[in-house]
Parts: structure tokens; C-alpha cells; sequence
């Protein structure tokens, strides 16, 4: 862990000098609020009878709205990581410093999520304004913004190991949606397949369902396990590539 540290502070403050910053959570922030208006105009349009979830179930995983961002977003937060590094050709500077792989890989990836959780702090304002129009499960919004960490730490993780294996942002860009999608439509598989081991495994997987359950309130240690899993992995993964190039 040598050198975490220094690195993770160089990392957010070059994420937060750059236009890109900026233009992602301008994008973000739109784009939540859209969601939000949409989902009001919604319940104040619908009868009492017609209404299925509460707000907050809605807005956190009721529909698509919500998961569209977070296959954009986050590997728009994680390209440059390391792709930028080894374009600009300072990567070998970083690695002949003393410092830890394991360090400088948890940097990076702390960093994102820091701008990452940047990226989702305006939307503590919707919570309040649901506050007002009524009562609210405050250990349901917990959980909510749970599933928004762990969903969200799963995708960095995974754009921090694309972004270690491309040599331009843009491949980690690319690599990184492709594999957070595939992800994603893996999951979605419980809702098209019959009944069987497969679709018990897209459950599994299944961003969607988890969302649901963390949406009202119900914390499924699987899920918190296979979050855990899908972080450890692409970070170990990354650890080792960063390994091969510093022992070339």
C-alpha cells in the first residue's frame, strides 16, 4: 500500500482539473433530473389504485432510467487510469517510484470512486423533496444508496482493469461498456429465460434484481458477496498486469 497516498490525491485532483469532469457530471446531473421529473409527473398522474412501488423504489432501479448512466459513466470515470499514463509514457516514471502495485492499482480505483459518489451526492436533494411530499423509509433509501455503491464499485473496478489493458482511453472506453453491458444483458436473462440453472444464474447476476430487493429495503448477503467478488477480481487482475510491466 506504499504510495496510495500521494497517487490517490494526484488522481482526483487531475479528474477535477479537466473539462471532462465537469461535462460528466453536468451530463449526470441532467440526466437524474430528467429521470426524477419524469417519475413525479408519473405518480402525480397515476391513480392510487395504479401505483405498484413507492418513490424511491422507482427512481432507484425501476426502470431503465436508472442503469443507462452507470454503463456510460463509469467507464468514462476510469479510461484514462492507466491508458493515459501509458500514452503520455509516464507510466514507467510512476512504477520506477517506491512505491506499492497493489497501492498505486487502489489509488486509482479510490479515486474514481470518490468521483464516482461525487457524481450521485446531488441526489440526496430528490430524497429531501420526496421527504416533504410524504413519508419515507429512511433504512430504504440506505439500502437504495447501498446498491448504488456496490453496483458502482463493481463498474469502476471493471473500467480500472479495461483501462490497464487498452493503450488509449478510447479502447478502455469501448472494452469497458462492452464488458459492464454484457453484464448487464447477462442479467437480464432471468426475465426471458424458463426456469432452470442458467436463469437462476442470471438472477444471480442480475443488477436489476438487486436493485429491487435494495429498493425495498431487503439486504441479500449474496449480493453483497458477489459485489465484493466482481471488485476483487478486476483489481487483482489489474494489480497483475501492473506487475508484468513493471518487471517487464
Amino acid at each position: 500500500m506504499r504510495g496510495f497516498w500521494p497517487i490517490f490525491k494526484r488522481e482526483l485532483f487531475a479528474f477535477f482539473v479537466t473539462p471532462l469532469a465537469y461535462v460528466l457530471i453536468l451530463a449526470f446531473v441532467f440526466w437524474q433530473g430528467l429521470h426524477f421529473y419524469l417519475l413525479v409527473r408519473s405518480f402525480a398522474q397515476a391513480t392510487e389504485a395504479s401505483i405498484d412501488q413507492g418513490p424511491v423504489q422507482a427512481f432507484f432501479g425501476g426502470d431503465v432510467f436508472y442503469y443507462l448512466p452507470l454503463i456510460l459513466i463509469c467507464p468514462a470515470i476510469t479510461m484514462r487510469l492507466f491508458a493515459e499514463e501509458r500514452r503520455a509514457g509516464t507510466i514507467e516514471t510512476l512504477l520506477t517510484t517506491p512505491v506499492g502495485t497493489a497501492g498505486v492499482v487502489l489509488a486509482k480505483f479510490c479515486a474514481a470512486m470518490v468521483a464516482y459518489i461525487a457524481m450521485w451526492a446531488p441526489t440526496v436533494l430528490y430524497i429531501v423533496v420526496m421527504r416533504k411530499a410524504g413519508d419515507l423509509d429512511y433504512r430504504v433509501v440506505a439500502t437504495s444508496y447501498l446498491g448504488v455503491f456496490g453496483i458502482g464499485a463493481q463498474y469502476i473496478a471493471i473500467g480500472t482493469m479495461m483501462s490497464a489493458v487498452a493503450r488509449s482511453q478510447l479502447v478502455a472506453l469501448i472494452l469497458s461498456t462492452v464488458l459492464i453491458l454484457g453484464f448487464f444483458l447477462l442479467g437480464l436473462g432471468e426475465f426471458v429465460l424458463d426456469e432452470g440453472a442458467t436463469r437462476e444464474l442470471c438472477a444471480y447476476v442480475s443488477v436489476w434484481s438487486q436493485m429491487g430487493e435494495l429498493s425495498k429495503g431487503i439486504v441479500d448477503l449474496r449480493r453483497i458477496t458477489l459485489d465484493a467478488t466482481l471488485v476483487a477480481l478486476p483489481l487483482y487482475t489489474t494489480t497483475r498486469l501492473v506487475d508484468a510491466w513493471r518487471w517487464g
